[in-house]
């Protein structure tokens, strides 16, 4: 008797088929482009000028975005993701708390940077001393920020915008491709694609690539978003600490670096 009860309770999966893929897909799409329209809004004031932009622009640059377009994503999954309205958005997106799957993230996303810190490094020398930088990094290049300022960038690099990224690429998009009962390492390869191109960089879109394959390689073994989430942030960690020394100016740079 305890056995049917409990069975009975198991939430039934999302209904896979074409239509909820193309619903999900449409979801994905509409949350980039509130990501370029809002990414233009933020700059749209400050176009007139010349110069560097200032510095509120940055960091708006930096959190608007990011979080509109999460935000997209979530409300158009509760809209128009498929299966029961209570609870779609985490049973669509397949994220569940876990401290299993949180400490698994973490493992995941530090052992990924045995292989992501020297493929940065095989980039930097590839690409030269002069590009091997990131958007964000060029864009706070040769400022020093207040210290309340440079904590807060730090937080968004390294928390909200790969919480905002993995929502989009491997919540939406990943929910997308398996509504159409796509073969999963095909899923992480296209999404684990999509995902450096659509940084739009070109220079750095090898580097995204490899950066990519444990984040992706999280969330296909366990199932779980908040586990690619927490990997991803792992991975970000050590650039968000470095701008964050740079920007205080606690770690001098090199000024041709």
């Amino acid at each position: 008797m305890r056995k049917e009860l409990s069975l009975t309770t198991v939430e039934a999966p999302p209904a896979r088929d074409r239509r909820s893929g193309l619903l999900m897909l449409a979801v994905f799409a509409a949350a980039q482009v509130v990501w370029v329209v809002s990414a233009v809004l933020v700059l749209v004031p400050f176009s007139v000028g010349d110069g560097p932009l200032p510095l509120p622009a940055l960091v708006a640059l930096l959190v608007v975005p990011t979080a509109l377009a999460a935000v997209a994503a979530v409300v158009g999954t509760a809209l128009l993701g498929s299966g029961p309205r209570p609870g779609r958005v985490p049973r669509e997106l397949a994220f569940r708390w876990s401290p299993r799957d949180v400490g698994l993230g973490v493992a995941i996303g530090a052992g990924g940077l045995v292989v992501t810190i020297p493929a940065a490094a095989a980039w930097s020398a590839w690409v030269g001393a002069d590009e091997a930088n990131s958007a964000v990094g060029e864009a706070f290049d040769g400022r020093t920020l207040a210290p309340a300022t440079a904590v807060a960038v730090f937080l968004v690099v390294w928390l909200l915008a790969p919480l905002g990224e993995e929502i989009l690429f491997r919540g939406v998009l990943w929910r997308a491709l398996e509504h159409w009962r796509w073969n999963r390492w095909v899923i992480f390869a296209v999404t684990s694609a999509v995902f450096s191109i659509a940084h739009m960089e070109l220079l750095r879109t090898p580097l995204l690539l490899v950066i990519s394959i444990p984040v992706g390689l999280a969330r296909m073994f366990t199932g779980n978003l908040l586990t690619s989430v927490i990997a991803h942030q792992t991975n970000n960690f050590l650039p968000a600490l470095a701008l964050l020394l740079i920007t205080t100016g606690a770690l001098p740079v090199n000024p041709g670096g």
